[in-house]
């Protein structure tokens, strides 16, 4: 005896076939910026914050300008990147 061969409905209705959400948690929006004169992919919606963040840097530690104003420490958080955005970050290190 032969098994049937299951065919999902919107297979049969010639629907076309959407996209594969088992993994699209893992998929992220990307968007690209300038960080002190070099392109980087970023994720959608990233605040200065977690730009600092991801860089492994201590905000206390941090200049930032971005489009050529001087972004408040304590705004980072509440500042989102778009695409396009040139910023610069200025690290500060102690010694003498």
């Amino acid at each position: 005896m032969r098994r049937a061969k299951f065919v999902h409905p919107r297979r049969l209705a010639g629907a076309a076939r959407g996209p594969d959400t088992k993994y699209m948690s893992d998929v992220v929006e990307k968007i690209i910026i300038s960080l002190n004169g070099e392109e980087r992919r970023v994720a959608a919606g990233l605040t200065v914050a977690g730009l600092i963040g991801e860089l492994g840097l201590d905000t206390r530690k941090v200049a930032v300008e971005r489009n050529r104003e001087i972004v408040p420490r304590s705004t980072y958080d509440a500042v989102a990147l778009a695409a396009g955005d040139e910023l610069e970050i200025v690290h500060f290190i102690g010694g003498g």
